[in-house]
C-alpha cells in the first residue's frame, strides 16, 4: 500500500509525499545510491531498522512518480538517482520549511550559519 497521501490543489508533488519518501529524496540529493546504502542512511537518521518491505515499495513509487530513476548496477543491484523533478521536489520542501521558520533577521542568520557549516 502506498505511503503517499492524496491532496488537492496545484501544489508540488513533494507535498503529497510522506516524510519517509521525502527523506529518501533528500538522501539521493547527495548522490546516486543503491538500495542498501539508502537503507543505512535512513537507519542512521531514524535510529532504528528500516524494513525492506517499507523501503523498496516507496522507492518504486518514487520511480513511478518520476522523482527517482532506477538503473541496474549489476544483475542483483539497482542504483537510484534523483531526477530533475525529484530535485525540484526537495527544493520545494526546503522553500516551504524556510517560509515557516525564517521569521526575521535573527532566524535568517541562524539558517545561513547552518548552510555555512555544511560545506
Amino acid at each position: 500500500m502506498s505511503e503517499a497521501r492524496s491532496i488537492t490543489g496545484e501544489q508540488s508533488i513533494a507535498r503529497e509525499l510522506t516524510a519517509f519518501q521525502n527523506n529518501i529524496l533528500v538522501i539521493l540529493a547527495k548522490e546516486p545510491m543503491y538500495g542498501l546504502a539508502i537503507k543505512r542512511e535512513l537507519e542512521d537518521y531514524y535510529g532504528t531498522e528500516v524494513n525492506h518491505g517499507r523501503l523498496y515499495p516507496n522507492l518504486d513509487e518514487l520511480v513511478e512518480l518520476g522523482l527517482v530513476e532506477k538503473s541496474e548496477l549489476d544483475k542483483r543491484t539497482n542504483q537510484y538517482s534523483l531526477t530533475d523533478d525529484g530535485y525540484e521536489a526537495v527544493l520545494d520542501g526546503i522553500r516551504w520549511t524556510l517560509s515557516k521558520v525564517v521569521t526575521g533577521d535573527d532566524r535568517a542568520d541562524e539558517i545561513r550559519e547552518i548552510i555555512d557549516e555544511s560545506y
